[in-house]
């Protein structure tokens, strides 16, 4: 099944800068072969929700085997049954004033 999400990793107790630590979850991610899209506040995928899923898993266990203790993710999963799911999709140009 196709899917979209929206994944944030918030690493917990590195301290102030977690800069490091969200650009490895970000590579983990992108080593998948995912469709990805990073932004300010997380990364949005476009993929097989299996493989969604299991890059998720990746991200957890890559940075915990690297030293960060804690992890929190808030993951956004959208998936439809009536036409293809893409994140170009759902990009669209705003009415013009």
């Amino acid at each position: 099944m196709r899917a979209l999400a929206e994944i944030q990793v918030i690493p917990i107790g590195v301290g102030v800068s977690v800069r490091r630590e969200v650009i490895r979850a970000h590579d983990v991610i992108r080593q998948t072969g995912l469709t990805t899209e990073l932004h300010a506040y997380g990364t949005n995928v476009e993929g097989d929700l299996d493989a969604i899923l299991d890059a998720v898993k990746a991200v957890h266990e890559s940075l915990h085997a690297e030293g960060t203790t804690r992890l929190t993710t808030a993951l956004k999963i959208g998936t439809r049954t009536d036409k293809p799911v893409s994140l170009a999709a759902k990009l669209f140009d705003p009415p013009s004033s």
